[in-house]
């Protein structure tokens, strides 16, 4: 038989393991957990990555910034945040959405608690669009209820059926739950590239009239970027409730990145494939790239989409 003073110590030292393994902070250290509800973003740690490497979008830094921080600082919000990413490809949408996600969970893209959809990967039959709304509500309630801070992040939305996406209308809108789950602290990312058209029309325009385009302001492409989304067959957004009932919050412009931001794109590659930076080969990079309008070839076709094929040819060098 054991001695008392044996038992004791036995079942003390049980009782203490037992209690670190259910420490919330030791067991998050092996084991990604939803963050509590007293969790804020690092607002100052998110500004200086978008600083440093999203350029030349000045307006989306400071919209997406703005909308994070008074969402992440509101105890309890009326709705979750709902952002519509706009412009061509490469302009930054994707990555600042990483980005993001990164500042709400370390684990970023890999994190199980972040989802991403792809409009022809995961909805790809026009014909199956019931079935696909019954799945992406059913998996969009699963997983805000393991984890409020849930964070949704659909791309190709110009590719998304028409109608579809309204299956989540019910999870955005203004209600305290949806059959006893609470939505509102859940961030849901839209990435399209329709309205990229209206938009480097108005930069265009404002570098016709000799303005500078940091001087472009939200409200200068907010309401044609909704209005010409929400008519666009092509959208994703089509007659959309979401739209219709204002349940997007922002709608986020993202302009044409022009040489200089292509360069900044090139430098930041090579900085971090741990390269010296060779500004012949920024150049060399710079000027495979296409460039729009034809007679003045201000802005990049591509973006900094490119950049990093367009860098291989380089590597030797």
């Amino acid at each position: 038989a054991l001695e008392p003073l044996s038992v004791g110590l036995a079942i003390g030292v049980a009782s203490a393991l037992t209690g670190y393994l259910s420490y919330p902070n030791f067991y998050c250290i092996y084991v990604e957990c939803c963050p509590g509800a007293g969790h804020r973003i690092n607002a100052t740690a998110l500004k200086m990555q978008l600083d440093a490497k999203l350029f030349g979008q000045h307006l989306a830094k400071d919209v997406v910034l703005k909308a994070v921080m008074g969402f992440s600082n509101n105890p309890s919000p009326k709705k979750p945040l709902t952002l519509s990413l706009h412009g061509w490809a490469g302009t930054g949408k994707n990555f600042l959405s990483q980005i993001l996600a990164e500042h709400v969970h370390p684990a970023g893209l890999r994190s199980k608690f972040v989802h991403l959809f792809l409009a022809t990967l995961h909805f790809p039959h026009h014909e199956q669009v019931k079935l696909y709304k019954e799945q992406l509500q059913s998996w969009i309630r699963g997983n805000v209820s393991v984890c409020p801070h849930s964070v949704f992040i659909f791309d190709e939305m110009d590719k998304m059926h028409p109608g579809l996406i309204d299956a989540i209308k019910p999870f955005l809108d203004y209600y305290e739950q949806v059959d006893g789950v609470s939505y509102r602290k859940a961030i849901f990312i839209f990435l399209s590239n329709a309205g990229g058209d209206l938009i480097n029309k108005a930069a265009l325009d404002f570098w016709t009239s000799g303005k500078q385009r940091e001087e472009i302001q939200l409200k200068d492409l907010e309401p044609i970027l909704s209005v010409g989304v929400f008519n666009n067959k092509n959208s994703g957004l089509w007659h959309s409730s979401l739209i219709d009932r204002n349940l997007i919050d922002y709608f986020v412009p993202f302009l044409p990145l022009e040489h200089k931001h292509v360069k900044m794109c090139v430098r930041a590659e090579m900085i971090a494939r741990g390269y010296a930076i060779d500004e012949k080969v920024v150049q060399a990079v710079a000027n495979e790239m296409t460039f729009f309008p034809k007679a003045q070839k201000i802005y990049s076709d591509k973006g900094c989409k490119t950049v990093q094929a367009k860098l291989d040819i380089h590597e030797d060098v």
